[in-house]
């Protein structure tokens, strides 16, 4: 293979128009630019350049060789400026897995606030529900996911940075006893039908566990895994259901939401990255939009219309 430095050496050579101008260009001694282009000659295995007069000029092969070391060179001129460019941020791509009720709340605005910042970023979006968004990033597949964050999940090599909490409620239908309560103790839906709104997951799981803490499990006899099909079976009266607070901004007319307690499910929201992603300026500016629009997202208060 030819030795691309050597190459660079034949260039300087051959524009300068003799061995001790192209030294002199590059710091070297005349005989330094001369053992490099005899060493490149023997790698070509053929002549690059012949005396004339006090210079040299390039044999046809002398040339050839010359013109790419430009292209190359002006090739290395190019990959310079795009590093410097990926790496303040000005260029670049992102990958993004997301799940359904983050994607107005958290992702859009944060869209917003990146392509304000970063406009010569592109992102790359994809809704996983009903798929765990990290196992993307784990994999290599994303440079960032939304997601629910289940106990030590992340591990070595990754990081979740916490971007909201998000309160389960409980949804009745118009009618129940319990609406006239202000807050339901969470046993107090232990002998109800359920209508379930989430997928086996760690969406599912604070339901499961705080219902365990109530002394009760969950009788599931609707599934859904839709927020707004479910609260379509609630209001027909089919049973009950806990639902996260930003899955209630769209409110089904016959149905009643009230805040839980004793003990009240709470799903964790964060975005999973891998540590080496963070060198990108671009995803750090991600990561600030997200934490930004979380700061401002108004999940309802549970309270519900009668």
């Amino acid at each position: 293979m030819l030795d691309v430095r050597r190459l660079q050496v034949l260039r300087a050579v051959v524009t300068s128009g003799t061995v001790t101008a192209a030294a002199a260009h590059l710091g070297y001694t005349p005989s330094a630019v001369s053992q490099q282009v005899a060493a490149l000659e023997k790698q070509a295995g053929t002549a690059l350049l012949e005396r004339v007069g006090r210079g040299v000029r390039p044999t046809a092969a002398g040339l050839l060789l010359t013109e790419h070391a430009a292209l190359i060179s002006s090739a290395v001129a190019q990959a310079e400026s795009a590093l410097a460019d990926l790496r303040a941020g000005r260029t670049g791509r992102l990958s993004v897995r997301y799940f359904a009720t983050a994607g107005s709340t958290l992702v859009a605005p944060a869209l917003a606030q990146l392509r304000a910042e970063h406009p010569g970023v592109r992102v790359d979006l994809e809704l996983t529900d009903p798929e765990d968004p990290f196992q993307e990033v784990a994999r290599g597949r994303a440079d960032l996911a939304v997601v629910v964050r289940t106990h030590d999940r992340a591990g070595a090599g990754f990081r979740l940075v916490h971007l909201l909490d998000d309160p389960y409620a409980a949804v009745l239908p118009l009618g129940h006893p319990l609406v006239d309560k202000k807050i339901v103790d969470l046993h107090e839906l232990a002998g109800e039908q359920w209508v379930g709104s989430e997928p086996p997951g760690p969406c599912l799981e604070p339901v499961i566990d705080s219902c365990a803490a109530a002394g009760f499990s969950p009788d599931f006899v609707i599934q859904s895994e839709d927020y707004a099909t479910a609260q379509g079976f609630v209001a027909a009266g089919l049973g009950v259901g806990l639902m996260p607070r930003l899955g209630l901004r769209n409110q089904h007319p016959g149905i009643v939401v009230r805040p839980v307690r004793n003990p009240e499910p709470v799903r964790v929201i964060s975005a999973a990255v891998r540590e080496t992603a963070l060198e990108q300026p671009a995803l750090r500016g991600l990561l600030d939009a997200l934490r930004d629009a979380a700061a401002t997202a108004d999940p309802p208060d549970g309270s519900g219309a009668d």
